[in-house]
Order: C-alpha cells, then sequence, then structure tokens
C-alpha cells in the first residue's frame, strides 16, 4: 500500500539522482578529449574513445530527459492518497447516516407516535436508508481504488529511483572505460549497450504502471456506474433531507389529519 513517509524519500533520491546523473554526463566529454588527446593513442584508438564518449552522453540525456518528465507526475500519488482519505470521511458520513435513519433510532417507544402518519415517514427513512448506505459503499470503494493507484505510484518511482542509480554506475563504468583504453569496437557496444540497458528497464516499469492504473480505472468506471444508477435510490435519486420528502400531502393519522410538508 501507500506510504507517505517513504515515497517522499523517493522523490528526494530521484531528484539528487538526476542531479548526479547530469554532473557524471558533462565528465564524459573532458574524460573523452583527455583520452584521446594522449600522444599514444592512435586516429583508430581515438575514434573508438570519442564513440563511446558521444553515445553514452546521448543515450544518457535521452534517459535522464525521459525519468525528469516522469517526475513531472510525481504529486500524483500524494493527492490520490489524500482522497483517498477524505473519501473514507465521506463513507463515515454517508454510514452514519445510514445508521441514523435506521427505525431503533426514528422511534425510540412505539406508543409515543403511531398511525398512518408514523408509517409512511418510517416507509420514507428506510428507503434513505439504503440509499444513505449504498453512498457509504461507493465511498469505500472510490477511497480503496484511490489508495491502490497511489500504492502502484509509489512501486513505480521505487522501481525508477533503482534505474537511476544503476544509470549512474554505468556512466561511471563508461568514463572509467574509456580513461583505460578500451578501444576495441566490440568492447565499446559493450559499454554502450550496458547503459542502453536502462531505457529498456523503464519501458517494463512504465508498461506495469499503465496496465494497473488501466485495471484501477476500469473499476472508477464501474464505481461510477454505480453511483448514476438510481435502482438503489428512493423515487430514482440521491438521499435528500427529511424536510424534502413530502409535498402538500396529508396523512389521516387516526385521530386528526396533519399536514407533514416540512415535518
Amino acid at each position: 500500500m501507500f506510504d507517505k513517509a517513504q515515497f517522499e524519500a523517493t522523490i528526494q533520491e530521484l531528484e539528487a539522482g538526476t542531479l548526479a546523473l547530469r554532473g557524471k554526463l558533462a565528465e564524459v566529454g573532458p574524460a573523452t578529449a583527455a583520452a584521446t588527446g594522449q600522444w599514444w593513442v592512435t586516429p583508430p584508438m581515438a575514434e573508438v574513445l570519442q564513440w563511446i564518449g558521444d553515445k553514452t552522453v546521448e543515450i544518457g540525456t535521452a534517459l535522464l530527459n525521459w525519468i525528469l518528465d516522469l517526475l513531472k507526475g510525481a504529486t500524483a500519488p500524494i493527492w490520490m492518497f489524500l482522497d483517498a482519505y477524505r473519501w473514507m470521511d465521506i463513507k463515515g458520513t454517508a454510514n452514519g447516516v445510514s445508521t441514523d435513519l435506521g427505525t431503533q433510532n426514528l422511534v425510540v417507544d412505539d406508543t409515543d407516535w403511531s398511525g398512518t402518519g408514523r408509517d409512511a415517514y418510517l416507509a420514507a427513512a428506510g428507503a434513505q436508508v439504503n440509499a444513505a448506505g449504498r453512498v457509504g459503499s461507493i465511498a469505500s470503494g472510490t477511497s480503496l481504488n484511490l489508495l491502490a493507484c497511489a500504492g502502484a505510484g509509489l512501486a513505480f518511482y521505487v522501481a525508477l529511483a533503482a534505474i537511476l542509480a544503476q544509470l549512474i554506475a554505468k556512466v561511471v563504468a563508461a568514463i572509467a572505460a574509456i580513461g583505460s583504453g578500451w578501444f576495441s569496437w566490440a568492447g565499446a557496444a559493450l559499454i554502450v549497450e550496458s547503459v542502453g540497458v536502462s531505457s529498456a528497464a523503464i519501458w517494463t516499469a512504465v508498461g506495469t504502471l499503465a496496465a494497473f492504473l488501466g485495471a484501477q480505472a476500469t473499476a472508477m468506471v464501474t464505481l461510477h456506474g454505480d453511483a448514476v444508477d438510481p435502482g438503489s435510490f428512493p423515487n430514482g435519486v440521491w438521499p435528500k433531507s427529511n424536510t424534502h420528502l413530502y409535498s402538500d400531502a396529508t396523512v389521516d393519522d387516526g385521530d386528526a389529519d396533519w399536514s407533514l410538508k416540512g415535518r
């Protein structure tokens, strides 16, 4: 599930990591120039070293920009968590209304009030009990879905932080390789491929998150359908206060007529 403290720590780690990666990429150019400037480096050697440096910067910069784009949505899990919390408040309120409208709470002593008016009132209030209970159920489902989405966002950014740390290590390794004299094209390809593997890992994380959020979106659509379906609501509308249940109706309460308007 979602842990706000862990999420904030993960985002801070990602922000620090992007700065570190940017700094390491800035070191590639000078390292390449220093290596190719050695008197004993032949033109073919210099070509390999330059290729390693250029590709490392190219791929690393593209991945850095991608990660920065993904960080633009970093506040979403926080808002999902907060909204999930508020929807639970709505659930509690709705269920409280449902309980308060129960017959056992509306009528303390049956001898205090009897007749057609009492029966009509309890019947109308009873329908509102079911409606308020349904509102509570919808609120609960919405809250749980939002909380699940927030948790998925946390898992995604934790994975992204791990990928970023690995990417920084690979760029550092590429800088070291340039300085140590990896002059074969095969060795150069392995270095660049190692840096590029991070893109596949990011795609996997993004795909996993997208699939989960797609399923949650389907669940939210179902909840919306429940909310707009009038089947369980009295007269096809959402619950409303008792003062609006009746108009100018008059009910025979046995001894005398009793106007229910505003009661």
